[in-house]
């Protein structure tokens, strides 16, 4: 893979990784292509410009560690692990098959390179901070990020952890909230409201940041500061669309966990042609 930090190379990946996240979902027949679509942004943006990893050497002791907790938006994941040559590209459309790598939750049994297995929700922040202990006990350099759903975060899990991370100092750890406001059963504020989401973080004692989760250099500004930030860690609120890019599946909360059909493919790609 090569590494960038220009934005415009970024978005031109983002395009190809949701292009990989239509068609995988398509030939799936199920799948979450929503807030997989949501999340491109953040995830293109830390591998090929802010974790300190190798492909090469996937499991260097000195590697950033990254926790997709939401872990039924896989699609987002696994195709970005593709794109940066960890796992094979022309398997991506045996996702959810019977045998495939490509499971409908990331699993370290089929995929080593993972730091973990995701997807019961509300695990992964706590996951993360323990990595973080772990690299603090260590004298260890590197630092973990972990992706957490909106929906995720009404799980009371996530907010032990971010009282024992914020009392524990654990500044090596970012969370990034992909904020898009929906989830399985319809809008978050209808189902459980997590506002004022940032002013919560803040009074749990983490350095908060708010952004446009789609805007690559608010991002990348953001990621800088959270690594420049020490006695607390950061958790950035990324403000995202669900469904980002195909104009038909955004901001509907159907496509949460509805695969396109054959037609909805070949529309979608031709939106990101």
């Amino acid at each position: 893979m090569l590494r960038t930090s220009n934005p415009e190379d970024l978005a031109v990946i983002c395009k190809q990784i949701r292009r990989h996240i239509v068609t995988m979902t398509g030939a799936a027949k199920s799948g979450h292509p929503g807030g997989s679509l949501s999340a491109v942004e953040t995830l293109v943006t830390l591998y090929w410009d802010v974790l300190n990893h190798d492909p090469a050497n996937p499991k260097s002791a000195g590697r950033d560690r990254f926790i997709l907790s939401k872990g039924h938006a896989a699609p987002v994941l696994y195709a970005v692990l593709a794109e940066c040559g960890y796992t094979p590209v022309e398997s991506l459309k045996t996702l959810r098959k019977i045998g495939s790598i490509y499971q409908g939750h990331p699993d370290v049994r089929y995929i080593p390179v993972l730091e973990a297995s995701t997807g019961s929700l509300g695990e992964g922040l706590s996951l993360a901070l323990g990595m973080g202990l772990a690299a603090r006990l260590d004298n260890a350099s590197w630092r973990t990020y972990v992706v957490l759903g909106d929906g995720e975060i009404q799980e009371g899990q996530i907010w032990e952890a971010a009282m024992f991370g914020a009392f524990n100092k654990v500044d090596n750890v970012c969370a990034i909230v992909d904020y898009n406001r929906l989830q399985l059963d319809g809008a978050v504020k209808d189902i459980l409201d997590l506002e004022p989401l940032a002013a919560k973080w803040r009074a749990f004692g983490w350095h908060t940041l708010e952004v446009d989760g789609h805007d690559i250099p608010a991002l990348q500004r953001a990621f800088a500061e959270a690594a420049a930030t020490k006695g607390r860690p950061t958790c950035i609120v990324a403000n995202t669309v669900k469904g980002k890019g195909v104009s038909f599946m955004e901001g509907n909360p159907k496509w949460h966990g509805v695969a396109p059909s054959p037609e909805e493919v070949e529309l979608a790609l031709k939106e990101l042609a």
